[in-house]
Parts: structure tokens; C-alpha cells; sequence
């Protein structure tokens, strides 16, 4: 993984599933800490179009909403296996900050 988290920044993730590594790239669009992120996306999955992802944060009370967008994904196949990824990175996201928390307390 590769990240420089500033506007125009690059990043390049691989990510492996299923026997191959998926690679993945992008450039942060907007960064406004601590709400908003916004970064393109290019893969094979998008088939080389540069879509956009958006990911924003609230606080609600003890909580944090987090609300993921991603638009200009090809309509197909690969595209639509997109929405289970994210789900499958929010949720590993999620139980990486739930242990977290358990061990401070």
C-alpha cells in the first residue's frame, strides 16, 4: 500500500482475493478533517474509468456514522461487486476499532 493522504496525493492499494492481487489507484480529491474524504478510484473492477468515492463521518453522541458513496462505477458485473467490497472493508473497519476499544478497556 501506497498513500499520501493530501489533496492531488496519490495512493495505490493491492488487494488480494481469491488467488490474485486486485490493484487498485487513486488521487485524494478533498480531504476536510475530521468529516470528509474524497478520493478517485481506478481498477479493474472499474475498467479503467476513474470513478469517486466519498466518505463521510459524523459524530452521533458515542458513535460515528460513517457513509460511503461511490459513483461512476461501470453498470456490470465487476462494477456491482464494488458494494460488497466496501461492505467487507467498513465491517473489517469496524471490528478493527471494536478490538481497539476493548483492550483500553
Amino acid at each position: 500500500m501506497i498513500v499520501n493522504a493530501v489533496v492531488d496525493g496519490l495512493f495505490y492499494v493491492a488487494v488480494e482475493h481469491k488467488g490474485r492481487t486486485w490493484p487498485h489507484y487513486g488521487r485524494f480529491i478533498a480531504i476536510e478533517r475530521p468529516q470528509r474524504i474524497e478520493h478517485t478510484w481506478m481498477s479493474e473492477g472499474t475498467k479503467g474509468v476513474e470513478s469517486v468515492v466519498t466518505v463521510t463521518l459524523a459524530s452521533r453522541g458515542a458513535e460515528t456514522e460513517v457513509t460511503l458513496r461511490h459513483s461512476g462505477v461501470p453498470d456490470g458485473e465487476m462494477g456491482h461487486r464494488h458494494k460488497d467490497g466496501w461492505a467487507f472493508v467498513l465491517s473489517a473497519l469496524a471490528e478493527s476499532i471494536a478490538a481497539r476499544r476493548a483492550e483500553k478497556y
